[in-house]
């Protein structure tokens, strides 16, 4: 028998309204907070530009990576609450697509995080 369990930690992207109190929360500059959150990792999404997110010469990686690496040590360290999942919260199309890049594109965030919600 073959199991297929993914053990990565989830992160769901929701309206900040639709958050639970205590979760933690990956959020978009800008972007509403849910009430009473355990904790939140801001992130600014990068501007526009030619070239793929992540590429040598505009930024080494992703900001939302980077956000995400910032809960992973926090929760690994006991520096914030055991969390099971994370909400992100975004203001705009760019930080969407940036968190989608980073769970698509930076190696460390898939091996950590997976995405769930809005078309996933």
């Amino acid at each position: 028998m073959r199991w297929s369990v993914d053990a990565r930690t989830p992160v769901r992207l929701l309206d900040a309204a639709d958050a639970p109190p205590g979760a933690t929360v990956l959020a978009e500059d800008g972007a509403p907070l849910p009430q009473s959150p355990a904790r939140v990792e801001r992130f600014a999404a990068p501007p526009a530009t030619p070239h793929p997110i992540g590429c040598a010469c505009c930024q080494p990686r992703n900001p939302v990576a980077i956000a995400l690496d910032r809960l992973f040590l926090a929760r690994t360290r006991g520096e914030a609450p055991w969390f099971d999942a994370i909400l992100a919260v975004v203001r705009t199309g760019e930080g969407e697509a940036a968190i989608r890049a980073a769970l698509d594109s930076d190696s460390v965030a898939q091996a950590r995080f997976r995405l769930e919600g809005r078309g996933e």
